[in-house]
């Protein structure tokens, strides 16, 4: 893999993660995280939309002028989301109730129109599709993650009705971890959300540190190296 093709991965996985570092998109985010079905409705959606507008951008690049190009690129991402709810709609019918008005407001996430400005209008469509990628499957993992830990939290389960988005043949994927679990509110409430999303980012910059400081660790020079030093006047 190119360089610059990790780079993008590796940004959109972890280093610039739209919902750990850019923080966009909490909104749906912490909504509808209550359970592992919901989250994987949601990021798979969004993955769609983010990837298709900064396809379609990166193809138009040329042809729209700097002065209209955010009403072009909203028009084009409110399309994608029309396509995405319409197909919700026609195969995870009982699921795109669950999610409700956040299907349609991927329209104002600004993780979305963001890297269609910032990234695709200014780069190839191939770039642009994996920048989409690897955005949206970091935003989707953040999603999972929570959802998960909001689902174990509050009902003691993982993977619980997962049919509504994969058919019949998931309806015994539920894993029960703890049975008998009169569950804890707290997790499945607005407040839990924030909790569990303030951990996660916890986690994350607790991890980047610890990894800093072993690479200072091993090489205690290397952050001494890029420093500039100005000498004036004549050594003796």
């Amino acid at each position: 893999m190119a360089t610059e093709q990790k780079e993008i991965v590796i940004d959109g996985l972890w280093n610039n993660n739209p919902a750990l570092v850019q923080l966009l998109g909490l909104c749906p985010l912490l909504a509808v995280t209550g359970s592992v079905v919901n989250a994987i409705g949601l990021g798979f959606a969004t993955l769609l939309v983010l990837v298709g507008s900064n396809l379609l951008v990166s193809l138009i690049r040329h042809q729209v002028a700097d002065d209209i190009r955010l009403p072009v690129f909203v028009m084009i991402i409110a399309a994608l989301v029309t396509i995405a709810e319409l197909t919700m709609q026609a195969l995870t019918y009982e699921l795109y109730q669950i999610l409700g008005i956040f299907i349609p407001l991927i329209v104002t996430n600004c993780a979305i129109l963001g890297r269609a400005d910032a990234y695709a209008r200014k780069n190839p469509p191939l770039l642009a599709v994996l920048d989409g990628l690897s955005m949206g499957f970091g935003f989707a993992l953040v999603l999972f993650i929570l959802g998960a830990m909001r689902e174990f939290l509050g009902q003691g389960t993982l993977f619980a009705d997962m049919h509504l988005l994969f058919g019949s043949i998931a309806k015994d994927w539920t894993l029960v971890i703890i049975s008998d679990y009169r569950g804890f509110l707290f997790a499945v409430l607005p407040p839990g959300a924030f909790v569990g999303m303030g951990l996660i980012i916890a986690a994350k910059n607790c991890f980047d540190q610890y990894h800093k400081a072993q690479k200072l660790k091993a090489n205690p020079l290397a952050e001494a190296g890029g420093k500039r030093v100005r000498v004036t006047g004549i050594i003796a």
